[in-house]
């Protein structure tokens, strides 16, 4: 009877534990660029990065401006004063989901394509790779802000981070201008 027990803890622990395993590793036959298509897609860089079209079920992504950041064609509305307040609201989106208003003033997704001017293209593996590590855009510059969860992908490995590069560097380059964060004080309203 005690082997038995010992038998039914076992299978539960194992049970129990089957679902808390970390992801598999990257296997040797798959390319940088495959890898970092999974990790953006599951990162939820679409999420903010690119921009959004209405459909039947309400936002969905823009393909034909996959990861190029918030449209530079709109411009954003005014926020009325008040919104933003403690008991109210933390954030206001705009309708891309890709301008965020919040205590910290205004940011905008960044366009992730390798075009040269707007996007990417200037950016080097290493600059990417630091500011997913430090929060600072192009890893020495100003804070990268929040919704930005660059506090999470911080603890990717080296491989993960250069392998995500290496898919946004594989993609149509984009000419889509970001503008600068505002300050609080440089709110629309």
């Amino acid at each position: 009877m005690p082997f038995a027990r010992i038998l039914a803890a076992l299978a539960a622990v194992l049970i129990l534990t089957a679902g808390c395993q970390q992801a598999a590793p990257q296997t040797p036959t798959q390319l940088p660029v495959e890898r970092g298509e999974y990790l953006v897609t599951v990162g939820g860089c679409n999420d903010c990065h690119t921009p959004k079209i209405l459909g039947p079920n309400g936002p969905e992504p823009d393909m034909s401006r996959l990861l190029s950041g918030n449209p530079s064609t709109e411009k954003l509305a005014p926020v009325p004063e008040g919104v933003i307040a403690p008991e109210k609201y933390l954030t206001v989106v705009n309708n891309h989901l890709s301008a965020w208003v919040g205590p910290w003033g205004v940011s905008f997704a960044i366009n992730l394509t390798p075009e040269k001017a707007t996007g990417l293209g200037s950016w080097s593996e290493e600059m990417f790779v630091n500011a997913l590590r430090t929060g600072k855009h192009q890893g020495t510059g100003r804070p990268i802000l929040p919704p930005m969860p660059w506090i999470w992908y911080r603890n990717m490995t080296d491989e993960d981070l250069k392998a995500m590069f290496a898919y946004l560097q594989s993609l149509k380059p984009i000419h889509n201008p970001i503008p600068d964060p505002l300050a609080p004080d440089q709110i629309p309203r």
